[in-house]
């Protein structure tokens, strides 16, 4: 499901990154080693016994010692197989995160999403998404006619 995630944001805009050679394989082995871990949620959707989905969230402090701010949650990847789309898996893994993040105390969380997604977006800000900052990136491989003049 991961390489699914990845490929679907290429999908979207070719500069958001590829899997690399064997990343899946890294990806299992990192959340695995995290399942003890009581900053991360690592959650999977099942119908009929078969994987639908998941979602991996953790705790994140940032920079405590220079910003002003409670640790905060992060919502690293979520994934629905296409097939079971529309039908509430996204949300109630959301919601299984938002109690997870809510019994240890967080009071928000955070997560990307691709600005090409419209769906996604539209997702996002039915559960109660935000814009709270806009990621920009300025290509550097090609410049402009007018840069030089």
């Amino acid at each position: 499901m991961w390489l699914a995630l990845v490929s679907y944001h290429q999908s979207l805009d070719h500069n958001l990154p590829g899997a690399a050679r064997g990343g899946e394989h890294r990806y299992v082995r990192r959340i695995l080693e995290r399942l003890d871990d009581a900053y991360t949620c690592a959650l999977m959707a099942e119908v009929n016994g078969q994987p639908v989905g998941f979602a991996l969230g953790m705790i994140v402090d940032l920079m405590g010692d220079i910003f002003a701010q409670e640790p905060g949650g992060f919502l690293a990847d979520i994934y629905v197989e296409p097939s079971h789309r529309r039908a509430g898996v996204g949300r109630a893994l959301v919601e299984s995160l938002k109690d997870w993040f809510q019994e240890r105390k967080v009071t928000y969380f955070d997560w990307h999403v691709a600005s090409a997604n419209q769906e996604g977006l539209a997702f996002w800000r039915s559960v109660g998404g935000q814009d709270v900052m806009l990621r920009m990136r300025a290509d550097l491989t090609t410049r402009s006619r007018n840069q030089h003049d």
